[in-house]
């Protein structure tokens, strides 16, 4: 008589909020693969038993995407499609007590740090000497690159000390050891991101290292375009400006969420800085790094934020002119100081000021798009969609900045880059063709 061959665990992973989320998912797909455990990251096949839901905790519209993710893959299992479902990441760091009781169909609850207890459910060995290495569920020739975890910062607002601890900085040889792994892997670009860049090194080196690991990073050879994400505005390490400068493969472009302008709502958020010390900063990186790209992202409905501070930040926009602008609505988070403060502006105020700012930014940015027609740029293509090519400049980051498109009787490589003539601009993309 045959024997019943048991059915091998097949592994789906969901990843819900920032990119530090995605490098925590790749990590955790490397270690079960490299086990022996079959993984795949966001799988429309329903051929998986178990899921492991990598969920965000940063806002209140992350957690309420989590929750419904959450129930949605619990349904499944009530369903019998699904055997087990495991959740780790920000919201189950912060809320794993509560939510254990509330949805007690999840079979085990996991914090921010804690993957090699992950393993253990699948009776998997964390394996020390694959440090860096992961499974990418990005195309292959760009990828995320994590410098530190955690943040020393107190922001008012911010529940991310809360889910991710302190600061705690790489090392520079294993960053550039995982670069270098990455370029092997067929990645070209690499884009920097922390909680906050800023502060690397200050733990393990006792001073601010960017700069030293820039150099580091762009001396990998193949490593095409560095990209820098979520520098902090207070105490900026201004030596990165010259590494920037003087790097050929280090794009210039700086992501540098600022959050506000006006000094009472700097001063209520706890951001350490001040709006003259702002302006006197975007100034010197324009002055050392001509022609930088500055992304930034920005809060309104802050507990109270009056009528004056939105046009002080609508004034800001159109006399700096930014280059990238994204908003969020102030989301009250219990344990931050600022839920000691009355969020006492209703929900549609929020969004009409996110909505009216974003207005003003629109406008600046169709405007510098329009100087780019006639201009040839140096192109990355991402892929192929709805017959055309989508690719993106040294000043355009992964999915939160502008797309060149392109129509080309010719095939044009994913992944590699071409020269591009702009044709046609928009408020957020341009057209052009290959020369």
């Amino acid at each position: 008589m045959k024997t019943k061959k048991l059915k091998k665990d097949k592994v789906n992973i969901i990843t819900l909020g920032c990119s530090k989320n995605l490098v925590d998912s790749e990590v955790l797909s490397g270690q079960l693969h490299a086990n022996g455990i079959a993984v795949k990251h966001e799988s429309g096949k329903a051929d998986h038993n178990i899921v492991v839901i990598n969920t965000c905790g940063f806002i209140d519209k992350a957690k309420e995407e989590s929750v419904n993710t959450i129930l949605e893959q619990i349904e499944l299992k009530r369903d019998g499609r699904l055997d087990k479902v495991y959740v780790t990441g920000c919201l189950s760091e912060r809320y794993r007590q509560d939510l254990s009781k509330e949805i007690p169909e999840v079979d085990a609850w996991f914090g921010t740090m804690e993957l090699p207890l992950i393993l253990k459910q699948f009776n998997a060995d964390y394996k020390q000497e694959l440090i860096g290495e992961r499974l990418l569920s990005t195309p292959k020739h760009y990828a995320y690159l994590k410098i530190s975890e955690g943040c020393n910062r107190t922001c008012s607002f911010c529940a991310i000390p809360l889910m991710r601890g302190g600061h705690v900085s790489k090392p520079i040889e294993e960053i550039v050891a995982e670069a270098k792994r990455l370029v092997q892997m067929g990645v070209k670009e690499i884009m920097l991101i922390a909680q906050e860049l800023t502060y690397y090194g200050l733990d393990i080196y006792k001073k601010r290292a960017l700069s030293d690991l820039l150099k580091y990073l762009s001396d990998v050879e193949g490593l095409h375009w560095i990209r820098l994400h979520y520098a902090y505005p207070s105490k900026f390490p201004l030596d990165i400006l010259d590494v920037i400068r003087e790097r050929e493969n280090i794009c210039n472009y700086l992501d540098m969420p600022l959050q506000h302008i006006s000094d009472n709502m700097l001063k209520a958020m706890k951001r350490q800085i001040t709006r003259k010390e702002i302006l006197d900063l975007v100034g010197t990186i324009r002055d050392v790094v001509p022609g930088i790209c500055i992304r930034t992202t920005l809060i309104t409905g802050f507990p109270g934020e009056i009528r004056e501070d939105v046009e002080d930040l609508k004034k800001f926009l159109e006399e700096v002119r930014l280059d990238r602008v994204g908003i969020f609505t102030y989301s009250h988070e219990e344990n931050t100081s600022a839920y000691e403060l009355a969020d006492n502006i209703p929900t549609d105020e929020k969004e009409a000021r996110a909505q009216e700012i974003m207005e003003v930014q629109q406008e600046i940015s169709y405007e510098k798009n329009q100087e780019k027609v006639g201009k040839e740029y140096k192109v990355i293509i991402d892929k192929m969609e709805a017959g055309r090519y989508l690719g993106r400049t040294e000043y355009d980051s992964v999915e939160v900045d502008n797309e060149v498109l392109i129509q080309s009787e010719n095939p044009l490589p994913i992944g590699e880059f071409v020269t591009v003539k702009i044709t046609k601009a928009y408020d957020y993309d341009l057209e052009g063709e290959v020369i």
